[in-house]
């Protein structure tokens, strides 16, 4: 069975070098990173993780945490940072916290059993509110969901951007009654409806802005109400891909066509979202590039626990089609 010293002398590196390899570590250039991970497969090296977990006091295991694994966004995030980890031969600890803060609880309380490494978090509202990294025994990344004035790293969407330009473009197609609709559980749902109200501030248009649970079920109700709603809005828009499909599946249930007699918009570009007839407009987020980061972020947290804050921001994309085409075009 090969050895770590067999690893070393294969990829002409010391031993120390294949270590921090092994862990992670980033203080590594990718030539000599990429020399002992062909070593490594060509020798079929496994390391003795017991051994090294007694002598560091800590697992080769990290936790991702997401509030609502049926939405295809954290499905997203995981399969990245899943990917990630794999290629750090890192095991990854998913849980799906169903947008609840006591199973949320539950679930950090096993992290800290489990002696994970560090771990990635998407936070229900009331535990960004009370969010403090001095809280737990490893270092924590938020991922999608984190307030301005949060201590801790972080990798979002320039959420507030985002739901300006999304209102904004509905706007500028002629539509003016905009009624959105949002998530009520999360920071993100919160800063997507700040965006919606400052763009129809900015156009002097008054707000018809609806917070629901994040739920496909909870948006078909709400949209439901609008379509039998007198005068109808204009237009619909939605702060996350499942209540983007409860908007369609109400308005196709009222047999109410889009764009007329009213357009709609929202978060995620999803494959249906395409398939639908015309085509839904949308913010497409750079869903695998934010896991890729959340995860790039806490290996180099852990390598580093004494570097300063870091916060990750990214654009979305808007992806105009046939749902917003211009007002009476």
């Amino acid at each position: 069975m090969a050895q770590i010293k067999d690893v070393a002398k294969q990829a002409g590196v010391s031993v120390a070098s294949v270590s921090r390899v092994m862990a992670g570590h980033a203080g590594v250039s990718e030539a000599t990173r990429q020399r002992v991970l062909d070593a490594v497969q060509a020798l079929d090296y496994r390391p003795d993780l017991a051994a090294r977990r007694l002598r560091s006091r800590r697992t080769d295991t990290i936790g991702l945490i997401v509030s609502d694994i049926r939405n295809p966004f954290f499905t997203e995030i995981s399969r990245a940072v899943e990917d990630v980890a794999y290629q750090h031969r890192m095991r990854v600890i998913l849980c799906n916290a169903d947008e609840d803060p006591e199973k949320e609880a539950l679930y950090l309380d096993l992290m800290r059993d489990e002696n994970v490494s560090g771990v990635i978090l998407s936070p229900t509202l009331p535990t960004l509110v009370r969010f403090r990294s001095s809280d737990y025994p490893f270092p924590v990344v938020l991922v999608d969901r984190c307030d301005r004035d949060t201590a801790a790293d972080a990798v979002v969407l320039d959420n507030v951007d985002s739901a300006y330009r999304l209102t904004a473009h509905l706007i500028e197609r002629g539509y003016r009654r905009i009624a959105f609709i949002y998530g009520v559980t999360s920071a993100t749902g919160r800063q997507r409806h700040e965006g919606y109200v400052t763009a129809m501030a900015t156009h002097g248009l008054e707000t018809l802005a609806k917070g629901v649970p994040a739920t496909v079920e909870a948006a078909r109700a709400a949209a439901s109400e609008l379509a039998r709603s007198r005068p109808l809005p204009d237009a619909l828009a939605a702060s996350n891909g499942l209540i983007l499909l409860g908007l369609t599946e109400a308005l196709r249930e009222a047999k109410l066509r889009f764009p007329q007699p009213i357009a709609l918009a929202g978060f995620d570009d999803l494959p249906w979202t395409r398939l639908v007839e015309p085509g839904i407009t949308v913010i497409a987020q750079p869903t695998y590039d934010l896991g890729q980061a959340a995860i790039d972020l806490l290996l180099q947290r852990i390598a580093h626990p004494a570097q300063s804050v870091r916060r990750v921001v990214m654009r979305g994309e808007l992806i105009e089609r046939g749902s917003s085409a211009k007002r009476g075009g």
